[in-house]
């Protein structure tokens, strides 16, 4: 089942999306409620009367109803949180070999995550930046899941039964902004809080079954073999896949609920697939060849992510009408 979060005259609904239809749920059965934060609040029971309603319109026992208009926004427009993960090695790896460092041996020991601001959730659509974010302004090619009930101190062993589905997610970033607070030791923050997309719904596990695959040698919870791509104005750029996340989302459930809860509504993010940002490919291409020219997201660009199963995430680069400045306030 995709859930589809939309607005319509400036209210928000959820629905389903089936055949290029949204179907708003709460219209199917009153029972089911209108907006994606309440029924994440009760998806134990609400998920199974959800998919009663997809199984009913997949077998053309509902039939469409379209909406005069509609848009479609982030499938969690209000998560009660955003972490972000560092599963991926290559993406790791990669990115300390181009700043000439060696690989750290703690990524292989625990999986790590930040918190970065769930108020700054958008979805398809224009994604609006400041001036200093286009100082090496960034995507990065993530997965992310959506957590469905609340728990706490749950094992990887268990944790995968906590999420109500997958999405994908663009991590956006300003890079000078990231890195010159990180010199200090904290951040990303001012780098990473103006926007993080996702989109363009939310897949409940039972759709990827058929792309399971084992997790990594040595790792516990569900891994899938989901394609994952990103191009910037029609132009690949970046290629990799869900398959190879060295620690899975069971694993990095299992960290961040360690004397802490998760809740539903929780979103977490996969961390960056190898090649998955220009960050990463510019410092490879630099290493490769001094005369590389890298490269950097630019107003009006057109961002498109596509995962296997998941859809595709499609968004256009603006440039807000300002020219206000905190690099230019730096004493």
């Amino acid at each position: 089942m995709k859930l589809v979060s939309y607005k319509t005259e400036d209210r928000e609904h959820l629905g389903v999306f089936v055949n290029g239809h949204i179907y708003n749920l709460n219209s199917c059965d009153k029972q089911l409620p209108n907006d994606m934060n309440t029924f994440l609040q009760d998806a134990e029971v609400l998920m199974e009367r959800a998919l009663a309603i997809d199984a009913r319109i997949k077998s053309g026992e509902i039939e469409p109803k379209e909406e005069a208009f509609y848009e479609v926004i982030a499938p969690v427009p209000h998560p009660s949180s955003c972490r972000d993960g560092y599963a991926f090695r290559q993406h790791v790896a990669a990115a300390r070999r181009n700043r000439k460092v060696d690989m750290i041996a703690e990524f292989d020991q625990y999986p790590i995550f930040y918190f970065t601001n769930h108020n700054a959730i958008q979805g398809p659509g224009e994604i609006e930046c400041m001036p200093d974010h286009f100082q090496k302004l960034d995507f990065e090619l993530e997965v992310a899941v959506v957590i469905g009930k609340k728990g706490r101190n749950i094992t990887a062993a268990e944790a995968d039964a906590y999420i109500s589905g997958y999405m994908i997610m663009n991590d956006m970033s300003a890079r000078t902004l990231q890195m010159e607070e990180m010199l200090l030791n904290l951040g990303p923050a001012k780098g990473k809080d103006f926007s993080t997309v996702i989109g363009p719904w939310l897949v409940t596990p039972d759709e990827l079954e058929q792309y399971k695959t084992e997790a990594k040698t040595g790792h516990v919870g569900n891994a899938y073999n989901l394609k994952m791509t990103c191009t910037v104005n029609g132009r690949e750029v970046s290629a990799g896949n869900m398959a190879d996340m060295d620690w899975t989302f069971a694993e990095i459930i299992e960290r961040c609920a360690y004397g802490a809860d998760i809740l539903p509504g929780d979103v977490i993010g996969s961390g960056t697939v190898g090649t998955g940002c220009f960050l990463e490919l510019n410092g490879t291409g630099l290493l490769n060849d001094p005369n590389y020219q890298p490269q950097w997201l630019q107003d009006g660009d057109i961002v498109e992510m596509e995962i296997t199963g998941l859809g595709r995430l499609s968004n256009t680069i603006r440039k807000a009408d300002t020219d206000f400045s905190i690099l230019a306030l730096k004493k």
